[in-house]
């Protein structure tokens, strides 16, 4: 038998940190999004080309670790790039490896793109002032850390 459970207990659920990380990770998405639009970049593709271009050619594999992504997601958003013309996905070593490059398409987009990502950022940063930006930095990084131990 379902056990009924007290608005109480429910009301204690609002501070799951799942839910309001995900919930800030919505608005800063649409943020970045908004600010982004001219470049036709949304902040997750722009955020792959950074990181693929930081990381010069490098495995889905890795790329996948980095961004604590899962590899079925990461395909599925990689494919997108592809078929934009900004990545290029090629074999690796073995046939199980698949080895991600920005073209020079991606670094056009990428380079049409940094002055509205910083826009953005800027607005973050200047919201939260640089004292808390740098101490969220540190707890996020402390959270995936947290996860992955």
């Amino acid at each position: 038998m379902a056990r009924h459970l007290e608005k109480a207990e429910l009301a204690n659920c609002v501070n799951c940190a799942c839910f309001n990380l995900r919930k800030v990770t919505r608005a800063v998405t649409q943020l970045y999004d908004d600010t982004l639009r001219p470049s036709e970049l949304r902040v997750t593709q722009f955020s792959l080309l950074v990181v693929g271009k930081m990381m010069g050619p490098v495995s889905v594999t890795r790329l996948a670790e980095m961004t604590v992504m899962d590899r079925t997601t990461l395909t599925r958003n990689l494919e997108l790039l592809r078929k934009q013309g900004l990545i290029e996905v090629a074999p690796g070593e073995d046939r199980r490896t698949r080895i991600v490059t920005i073209s020079p398409r991606g670094n056009a987009a990428l380079a049409k793109a940094m002055p509205f990502w910083k826009k953005a950022q800027s607005q973050v940063v200047k919201a939260l002032g640089q004292e808390r930006w740098t101490a969220m930095q540190t707890d996020l990084g402390e959270m995936v850390a947290l996860v992955h131990a």
